[in-house]
């Protein structure tokens, strides 16, 4: 086979892809990303032993969060950047080593290690250290497990680094679960621990981003959104770095052009920070795989500050209009390169191509509201609290994480539009845009889709629960009138999976299929010890997860005297 590859929901038959990835990738890319993962894990077992010496490096640990971002699902299809980044990673584990021989610090004598080809020799590499090559079905599925959650965890961190925020403890969590997935000795029992401990660095990681973004920015408000257009030429942004969007935003106030996010970018128009730019005027379309036409209409220039990125169809009117940043690559694509000394990225190419762009073609107008982030739903809390001690909340139904291409995935809409009027959606991430314009109406003035953010912001789900169970005296958040029904498509939605797991959230229904990565045996376990399940219809999901055991009704027993009491 060309590749295997089965990271994302969307892989082949819910299989793997072997000749092309669905999301665009092509199989030398594929390779590319194996033989980078097999180097900076090399990477990760030398800085474990430097920093069990106390003499880790710092520097090497932020080029890791790097190399990792750069290989999720949709972020990088660059082969020249990959192999940039290979050979960086090789450099500094050659590097890191010399540090240990100076300083008479032992190695261990693993292949990651000794790995040191050539870059003519990267191709050709590849086949031999692929996900395949981890023969057994169960240690290869939590190994992978593991790994592609660091994947997600990294992203999340290095777009706290790029806000100036770092935890030298995640760095050690993250090249602690590099080093163990390549042992050869470790066995399921120790990787099952392990899942759990990733699972940890995710929470770590997002709380460490919250801190970031809300330091910068403000906390997130209830905020109306405009999606129609201006009249003026746009700079339309995708991805979720929010350090790139103020310096572009700060770059274009007076360029007589206007600002627009793009799917995930969305939660940009909640911060107090960002609401001082006249000409950030509003959101273009939807979610990340309708822009092959959207960026059709949209007629200016599109940023990809991250991952997100679909491959434009061959002539592509727009294919030349677009830009990527950070970790984000394309082929064909001009990329603005990182920030020198401190000074911000210089944006004034892109920004001189956008002035001479039409303005946007309107695909919709009206609004859209979101902002309800911990802060902004804890400052509501009073209110929410008394809606369901007087049954006019009957249940809390998390609906975050991604969206994707599969008609599977209309069944979101379908879902959500079912719900009973008493019930309250709680999401972030762009799975949002399968129900957010949705006509659903408020609860005594609380909105019934409540939109904290990018899939990060899941970390504001998590601590609105917690202060609900606090609220309502109850021993476990599991206790709470609360249903998870999660969509997934990429890494950053298994570290979310793997952080409300490690916080003990039980019964997460995930869909619309179940990870292929996760062999019949590690998903029995999940299952067993978790209750870890899948979608069915949405007639017998209603069934099951709101009316289950309630004869009728929706709120689980026990609760209503927890919530009296």
């Amino acid at each position: 086979m060309g590749m295997f590859c089965f990271q994302c929901q969307e892989t082949a038959m819910n299989k793997g892809c072997t000749i092309k990835g669905v999301c665009g990738k092509e199989p030398a890319t594929a390779g590319l990303m194996d033989v980078l993962i097999y180097a900076v894990r090399g990477e990760a077992i030398v800085n474990r032993a430097l920093r069990a010496k106390g003499a880790a490096d710092t520097a090497a640990s932020r080029r890791m969060l790097d190399a990792l971002f750069s290989t999720i699902t949709n972020a990088n299809f660059d082969d020249e950047a990959l192999k940039m980044r290979i050979a960086e990673a090789l450099a500094t584990k050659n590097r890191l080593i010399g540090t240990a021989e100076k300083r008479g610090i032992a190695l261990p004598d693993m292949p990651e290690v000794k790995f040191h080809p050539a870059p003519s020799e990267y191709e050709a590499e590849a086949a031999k250290m692929g996900v395949l090559s981890m023969r057994d079905e169960d240690i290869r599925s939590l190994k992978q497990l593991i790994i592609y959650g660091v994947k997600g965890a990294a992203a999340y961190a290095e777009h706290a680094l790029n806000l100036g925020h770092e935890d030298p403890s995640l760095y050690e969590m993250l090249e602690n679960a590099l080093a163990e997935v390549s042992r050869e000795d470790i066995g399921a029992d120790e990787l099952t621990a392990l899942v759990l401990n990733v699972g940890e660095a995710g929470v770590k990681a997002m709380a460490l981003l919250d801190k970031a973004n809300t330091s910068a920015y403000g906390d997130p408000e209830i905020t109306k959104v405009n999606i129609g257009v201006g009249k003026r030429p746009g700079i339309l942004v995708s991805g979720h770095d929010l350090k790139d969007f103020e310096e572009l935003l700060e770059q274009t106030k007076d360029a007589g052009v206007d600002i627009y996010t793009h799917s995930e970018m969305l939660p940009a128009h909640y911060y107090p920070a960002f609401k001082k730019y006249s000409h950030f005027v509003g959101n273009y379309g939807n979610a990340w795989w309708k822009q092959r036409d959207e960026f059709e209409t949209f007629n200016g220039v599109i940023l990809f500050t991250t991952n997100c990125i679909v491959p434009p169809r061959p002539n592509a009117a727009y294919a030349d209009r677009i830009y990527t940043t950070g970790s984000a690559g394309l082929p064909g694509a001009t990329h603005i390169p990182d920030r020198k000394e401190g000074r911000p990225k210089d944006f004034s190419q892109l920004i001189e191509h956008a002035k001479k762009c039409p303005p946007p073609t309107e695909i919709e107008h009206g609004e859209i509201v979101g902002g309800f982030a911990h802060h902004q739903v804890l400052a509501l809390a009073d209110k929410v609290v008394d809606a369901v001690k007087s049954g006019a909340i009957k249940k809390f139904v998390v609906m975050a994480g991604c969206d994707g291409r599969m008609r599977s995935r209309e069944y979101y809409t379908d879902f959500a539009s079912a719900l009973p009027g008493d019930t309250v959606i709680l999401t972030a991430g762009c799975a949002k845009y399968r129900y957010n314009k949705l006509p659903l109406g408020d609860i005594g003035g609380i909105p019934r889709v409540l939109d904290a953010g990018q899939c990060n912001d899941s970390y504001s789900l998590v601590r609105i629960a917690l202060a609900l169970k606090e609220a309502f005296g109850l021993g476990s958040v599991n206790d709470l009138p609360i249903v998870y029904n999660i969509a997934w498509y990429e890494q950053k939605a298994v570290i979310v999976l793997l952080s409300l797991l490690s916080l003990g959230i039980k019964n997460i229904h995930v869909g619309p299929t179940l990870p292929a990565f996760l062999s019949p045996n590690v998903l029995k376990v999940l299952a067993d010890k978790f209750g870890l399940g899948t979608i069915s219809t949405v007639e017998e999901d209603m069934k099951n997860l709101i009316y289950e055991n309630n004869d009728g009704k929706h709120v689980p027993e026990g609760i209503g005297d927890a919530v009296r009491g």
